[in-house]
């Protein structure tokens, strides 16, 4: 199988990871890849990624996706997040699959459904709403 050539499910993580090592290491930019500059474009990249969004009401905002040439540049912005937060992961090593799953344990344990016996909201049924400082991942 070619390292573009992808099963049905479509192309795995850790494919994707190794073509984006390979591609750097091919034009020699490891040396330019290092935890704090890899953030800083991740960073940089989300910030394009928001920039589509900026000004836009939430009704706009909803239909971003429905213009093409908006949809090109979400998808583009998105395929830079993820690619430097891969680069970002295998630099430091972490995986970030688990990364993930942890972190969503942590967050099931920390923000129980609301009514659920011993949840945040002391049993009342009502939900005491979210921390708008924090965010959904906490």
């Amino acid at each position: 199988m070619s390292e573009r050539e992808t099963d049905q499910a479509g192309p795995s993580l850790e494919g994707l990871r190794q073509r984006l090592t390979a591609f750097a290491a091919a034009r020699s930019w490891e040396p330019f890849h290092t935890p704090k500059n890899l953030a800083a474009a991740l960073s940089v990249e989300a910030g394009e990624l928001l920039e589509i969004f900026q000004w836009l009401t939430p009704e706009q905002a909803a239909a971003v996706m429905s213009d093409p040439d908006s949809a090109h540049r979400v998808r583009d912005e998105v395929a830079d997040v993820l690619a430097y937060l891969l680069q970002f992961c295998t630099a430091v090593g972490v995986d970030p699959l688990t990364a993930l799953d942890a972190k969503i344990d942590r967050n099931e344990r920390r923000f129980p459904v609301p009514g659920a016996e011993g949840g945040a909201d002391g049993g009342s049924g009502v939900a005491a709403g979210p921390d708008v400082n924090r965010g959904v991942t906490g």
